[in-house]
Parts: structure tokens; C-alpha cells; sequence
């Protein structure tokens, strides 16, 4: 049960001029994304911008995409909540539609203790039990860590498939490599630590990059897998400082602000996400010229 691949892009939500979704492009940049590297798309998630989308906007991009990659990719849909409730509802509609997994977030903003974290997630699966689940921790954004002995107790029940680790921790991660089966899947929740999770027995990466670097990306998992350690090395390195400046500031930002660079009309932020100021804007450029992407 969910089969996701190996490089799995964390999807921006395109905005037109007034502010609404642009289902036309986020149709059009899924297709591309997924004939440039990318396996799977994982749809609402923090780089779509899910705090200010509202449920039937994310529901919509569900359709919208799903439609635009069918027999390309698969789509993971993110549905989580700090409400479990609310949780339960848009992964059930979801599925409905017949998206290909849902990534779970750790509830925000209320710090449930790992006893709530474990009944949250838990009753969501229980829930969908046909569909499976990915968790997603990223303290960073959530004020709470999901710890390795959690997951490792959430893995035992069967459509809680794997995590998007987000913690920039390896031990964290080896942790739970280490206290999970091996068909657990373990993907980085970051770009720059793909390579070194890897190496820990993780499957790949929820990716930002992969919007402008997916093949590489692909090409340095598959080198490594296939034991081409230098190879892999090389491509890490030389993709290293893209990494880095998409992270300039609060993401999505600075992809968006990408991929505008290279012709894309994906909008503006939403509030209270800004624009990038000039010197993000400049770095960027900087790299992705480097990188010959614009």
C-alpha cells in the first residue's frame, strides 16, 4: 500500500491577480512537473500554501489535478488539521475522489501531548482505512515533534505508510529508521538532506526543488541507489546552493518568486505571506542563472 516513489513535489497553489486560485496553471504545472521528475504530487501541503486555502479551494485542486496527471503521477492530498475532526471530513472527501494517499500533518498551534498525537492520526486512519496515510512532522511550523517511538507505533497500523521527516535531525531520522520495518517509508522533508537520509535507508524526498529540478534530483536518488555514491555526490553538491535559496526566506516565497523567473504566472502569496523582497530576488536569480534554469 502506497507505492509513492521517489521524488514527491511539494506542489505551490498558483493565485491569479485577485487573489483566487488558478486552477488553469496549477493544472498546467502539475502536468509539467510530472513529465520533468516528479512521481508523485503531494497537493495542499505547507508549500501550497494550505493555512489560507479554504477547504473547497483545496478539494478543487484535488479534481483539478488528479485530472491533469492521470496515468503520469500519482497525488497525495493534504487534508491535515489540528482538529481531528475536520481532519477525519477532508480525507474521507478526498478519497472519494480518488486521490492516491494523504499526507497528515502533526496538529498545530494546540502542542497535543504524544498520547493525543497518537489518537489523532490513529482515528484519521481508522477513518480511511482504505487510503493510505503519510505523516508529516515539522516542529518548526507546528511547535509539537512527533517523537520516533510514536512513529513507530502509528507504523504498526496498516495504511500509515510512511512520514515526510521535517525536523532536520538525522539522528531523529535514524531513529526512526531504526525502530521502524523496512517498509516504512521515510522521506526528507528537505531538499539539502535527501543524500544524507539516504544513506539511513530513507526512500527520498518531499521536494520544493524538484519544481525546477526534478530530473536531477531523480538522476542523483537513482545514482545512489544503484551505488554510484560519488555521482550522487556531485549532483548534490552542484544543486547544493538552489537548495539553500529557496529557504532564503519564509517558503513558498522564494519558489513562487522561481518560478516566476522562468515565466511561470503563479501569482503572488497569500497574506500574510508577503513577496520577495529585492536582494531574495536577486540571489535567485543569481543561482538559477548558474544553474542555466532561466
Amino acid at each position: 500500500m502506497g507505492e509513492f516513489g521517489r521524488v514527491l513535489t511539494a506542489m505551490i497553489t498558483p493565485f491569479k491577480a485577485d487573489g483566487s486560485v488558478n486552477y488553469d496553471v496549477a493544472a498546467e504545472l502539475a502536468a509539467h512537473l510530472a513529465n520533468n521528475g516528479t512521481d508523485t504530487l503531494v497537493i495542499c501541503g505547507t508549500t501550497g500554501e494550505s493555512p489560507t486555502l479554504s477547504w473547497d479551494e483545496e478539494y478543487q485542486l484535488f479534481v483539478e489535478v488528479l485530472q491533469a496527471v492521470a496515468g503520469k503521477a500519482k497525488v497525495i492530498a493534504g487534508c491535515g488539521s489540528n482538529s481531528t475532526k475536520e481532519a477525519i471530513a477532508a480525507t474521507q472527501k478526498a478519497a472519494t475522489i480518488g486521490v492516491h494517499g494523504s499526507l497528515q500533518v502533526v496538529p498545530y498551534y494546540n502542542k497535543p501531548p504524544q498520547a493525543g498525537l497518537y489518537q489523532h492520526f490513529q482515528a484519521i486512519a481508522e477513518a480511511c482505512p482504505e487510503l493510505p496515510l503519510m505523516l508529516y512532522n515539522v516542529p518548526g511550523r507546528t511547535g509539537q515533534n512527533l517523537s520516533p517511538e510514536t512513529v513507530a507505533r502509528l507504523a504498526e497500523i496498516n495504511n500509515i505508510v510512511g512520514i515526510k521527516e521535517a525536523t532536520g535531525n538525522l539522528d531523529q531520522a535514524s531513529e526512526i529508521r531504526r525502530l521502524t520495518p523496512k517498509e516504512f517509508q521515510i522521506y526528507s522533508g528537505d531538499d539539502s538532506l535527501t543524500l544524507p537520509l539516504l544513506a539511513i535507508g530513507a526512500t527520498g524526498v518531499v521536494s520544493v526543488a524538484s519544481h525546477l529540478v526534478g530530473n536531477q534530483l531523480q538522476q542523483m536518488i537513482q545514482a545512489f541507489s544503484a551505488g554510484k555514491i560519488e555521482t550522487a555526490s556531485e549532483i548534490h553538491l552542484q544543486l547544493f546552493p538552489l537548495f539553500k535559496a529557496l529557504f532564503l526566506t519564509t517558503n513558498p516565497i522564494p519558489v513562487k518568486q522561481a518560478l516566476k523567473l522562468q515565466g511561470w504566472e503563479v501569482g503572488c502569496t497569500r497574506l500574510p505571506l508577503c513577496e520577495a523582497d529585492s536582494d531574495v530576488s536577486d540571489k535567485l536569480k543569481a543561482v538559477l542563472d548558474k544553474l542555466d534554469l532561466i
